[in-house]
């Protein structure tokens, strides 16, 4: 009898039920003044020293950690993106004003907008890089959303 250990069997689909994401920042009282600047809140239950909690939405977080503590977390070198885009985080905008709002605040608050906004025609696009380059897209879908049902 010969059995078919190629043919792997479809695993079950995962979903989570939050997100968190960790960037390294040079300066954390600068980050945190920029994303409080841009209107987000922070979660004083995950607050050091070394790392701030911005809250992006319901269950969706990005960790700032200082260089020192991200060394002691991640398994690579901190990425230098004065030179290459370690990642693009993409966040979905109730409406077209929100998403051209967030980037002129970034902007006034020290960051960059890293592109002309975009009208895709079913879609309004723009973003911008933080403090540290990290780079941030912002996005409003015409009468849609990118969650699947």
């Amino acid at each position: 009898m010969s059995t078919n250990t190629s043919a792997a069997a479809t695993p079950s689909p995962i979903t989570t039920s939050q997100m968190c994401v960790s960037l390294p920042v040079k300066n954390l009282p600068a980050s945190i003044a920029f994303f409080k600047a841009l209107g987000f809140a922070f979660n004083p239950d995950f607050a050091s020293e070394n790392g701030a909690c911005v809250v992006l939405g319901t269950n969706y977080q990005a960790m700032l950690v200082d260089h020192q503590m991200f060394r002691s977390l991640a398994p690579r070198d901190i990425a230098d993106t004065s030179k290459v885009c370690e990642m693009l985080i993409a966040l979905q905008l109730d409406s077209r004003d929100q998403v051209d709002e967030i980037v002129r605040r970034a902007v006034a608050a020290g960051g960059a907008a890293h592109e002309e906004a975009q009208d895709h025609g079913f879609m309004y696009d723009h973003g911008f890089t933080d403090l540290d380059g990290h780079g941030w897209g912002v996005f409003h879908v015409y009468g849609a959303s990118c969650q699947s049902a």
